[in-house]
């Protein structure tokens, strides 16, 4: 036998032990996940559940399952509200260690979470609320050092928590209504503050304190109501001189401002015109004169403070400390310019003194009341991303309602994709980034206003807002509440008060699809979506895809396979039956996943 036919052998050999071992190894991660699904008791399974030892959970596409770009391992999975009433096998989970994100939320799991959880190292997420799970949470947890969300609310936990300060990563730690003895909202065993509870010991008294006689200090207080009046004048003279100074003061100080501006700051802008009609003068020629008729109505026009605790009917600052002080009066006297009208409201820019410019919306047709507008604004304050803009300020009477945000420069994503602005123009790599950023942000919102019931309701491409950095801004969050879709328009007012929560958030993926579709045609959005939407299925019906995609991405040179990918993604959340959509945190996932590969493709090229 020759050296060569030696060599040959010996190297077949070699491989087909190699693969022996590979294959082994994906056998072994197979049959774990299959024991993991039996324990959680799916009620019914069909032929696309995947799920068993006759396919593989990457290239069969097992319910729930999204894998890494190579298909080769498991990232995430997702298997939310299904109804499953068995419980959570770690042990077997996590044989399947590459595994970043986990969602068990809103199932009827119970029982305790292993201590083996620790084996999923690489676990970014633990979803697992709405769940009936019960005992201590693991001591192990902590060492997920990769971990930046942990939600374990809506459970049957007890105990104390686990110590989570050295995982540094983390984010966001939900564990309201539990048995926790720790302070956490909705667990019963709670003591001191924040959050009192009637069945805990009462506080030691304060120490008595220590009287003193001092017979200066008495006489002093006997001759005290004598000289009380001259008191009272003498602080009434120091106010009075003092709030003139401070007059004499700002109004100087607005001029030269304003000069200054209207030099140098509107030489950018020279669309924006100082001096010009003030907001209350544009307001009032829109129908609103027996409401904005001047400023002599001050009790109304009060400043209030989230932070003072006062409620008024006046303005409400909420985050931004270049308005602090801001007088309601100070906003109506500012000049303004109307941006541009739609059937939910108008939009002004506004410019403040020091320059400071504003984008406030005023809305129309709102059919909501001022308590709950209000804790509305307050709840979509508080939950703060990098991506979706937050209101600085609110404003809301019975007659009329005005938001305002910071005014960003660069324009709409409407805009950059159907006309010049700002000298930007969107490549492949920029419309696959404000997708994935897009995703992740309303992935974010979705998860900490679910319980609220908030959605955008009015997702589209106009309310994608570009920032100094042209970085994509979510504008508008809240401000309506989408409609179920279906053959009928997706976005109504809040008259529709029988609307589901679920089905407004659903909505929100619908419309997110929608602006991938213009991202992948570059085509106008028309009847809100509905033309764009049946134009797409009309050309894949005809197995005409590559029609589909904007002409000046595949001149570019732009990936046809990514192109699809992403098109598939638009397909899913445009699925004419809701309840079988993605998930925004699905969605977030996939096109995470779509940006990675093109990343590496361009490295690769380089």
């Amino acid at each position: 036998m020759s050296l060569n036919l030696i060599w040959f052998w010996t190297v077949l050999t070699f491989l087909f032990l190699f693969f022996l071992m590979t294959n082994s190894e994906s056998e072994n991660v197979r049959k774990a996940l299959v024991t993991f699904m039996h324990k959680l008791e799916p009620p019914h399974q069909d032929s696309t559940w995947g799920w068993n030892l006759t396919s593989d959970p990457c290239t069969h596409n097992w319910h729930g399952v999204t894998c890494y770009t190579n298909n080769q391992y498991i990232k995430s999975i997702v298997l939310e509200k299904l109804n499953f009433t068995g419980v959570l096998d770690a042990t077997s989970l996590c044989i399947a260690s590459n595994l970043q994100f986990l969602s068990l939320n809103n199932n009827y799991l119970h029982g305790f979470i292993s201590e083996d959880i620790k084996n999923c190292k690489f676990l970014t997420h633990l979803l697992l609320s709405g769940n009936q799970f019960s005992g201590n949470l693991p001591l192990s947890i902590p060492q997920l050092r990769n971990l930046k969300r942990l939600h374990v609310s809506d459970n049957h936990f007890i105990g104390n928590l686990p110590n989570m300060v050295n995982v540094t990563s983390l984010i966001s730690f939900l564990a309201q209504n539990n048995a926790f003895t720790d302070s956490f909202y909705g667990n019963r065993n709670l003591c001191g503050k924040p959050i009192s509870n009637s069945s805990c010991p009462p506080p030691p008294p304060p120490p008595t304190p220590i009287v003193t006689k001092d017979k200066n200090k008495n006489a002093f207080l006997d001759d005290l109501p004598i000289y009380s009046g001259y008191i009272v004048l003498g602080i009434i003279f120091i106010i009075f001189l003092i709030f003139k100074l401070l007059k004499k003061f700002k109004t100087k100080n607005k001029e030269k401002v304003l000069n200054h501006v209207e030099k140098k700051d509107v030489s950018k802008d020279t669309s924006f015109v100082v001096g010009g009609e003030k907001l209350s003068e544009i307001l009032n020629s829109n129908g609103s004169k027996s409401w904005f008729n001047g400023l002599g109505i001050k009790s109304e026009y009060s400043m209030t403070s989230m932070e003072s605790g006062v409620t008024t009917s006046g303005l409400v600052l909420l985050s931004s400390r270049k308005l602090r002080g801001l007088q309601f009066e100070d906003l109506l006297s500012a000049p303004a310019e109307l941006i541009r009208r739609g059937k939910h409201g108008s939009l002004y820019k506004v410019m403040l003194d020091y320059g400071v410019l504003l984008a406030v919306k005023r809305i129309k047709d709102w059919g909501i009341s001022k308590h709950d507008f209000e804790r509305r604004m307050n709840l979509i304050a508080q939950v703060k991303h990098p991506l979706v803009m937050s209101p600085v300020a609110y404003y809301c009477s019975q007659q009329e309602k005005l938001l305002a945000y910071e005014y960003l420069p660069n324009g709409s994503l409407f805009m950059l994709l159907y006309g010049s602005q700002s000298g930007h123009s969107l490549d492949w790599r920029s419309r696959l980034d404000v997708a994935v950023k897009i995703a992740e942000a309303l992935a974010y919102m979705h998860l900490e206003l679910g319980e609220s019931g908030i959605a955008h309701g009015n997702l589209k491409s106009s309310n994608i807002l570009f920032n100094k950095n042209m970085d994509p801004q979510i504008s508008e969050y809240g401000l309506m509440v989408a409609e179920n879709q279906g053959v009928m328009s997706h976005r109504k007012s809040l008259r529709n008060r029988n609307m589901s929560p679920a089905a407004t958030f659903r909505a929100d993926i619908y419309a997110f699809g929608v602006i991938l579709l213009e991202l992948l045609t570059g085509k106008v959005v028309k009847n809100d979506g509905f033309d764009l939407v049946k134009w797409v299925n009309s050309v894949i019906s005809e197995e005409w895809t590559a029609e589909v995609f904007d002409r000046s991405l595949i001149s570019q040179g732009a990936s046809e396979e990514r192109m699809v990918n992403l098109l598939q993604v638009a397909l899913k959340c445009i699925n004419p039956s809701p309840n079988d959509r993605l998930s925004m945190s699905h969605v977030a996932l996939i096109t995470n996943a779509l940006k990675d590969e093109d990343d590496k493709s361009i490295s690769f090229d380089t």
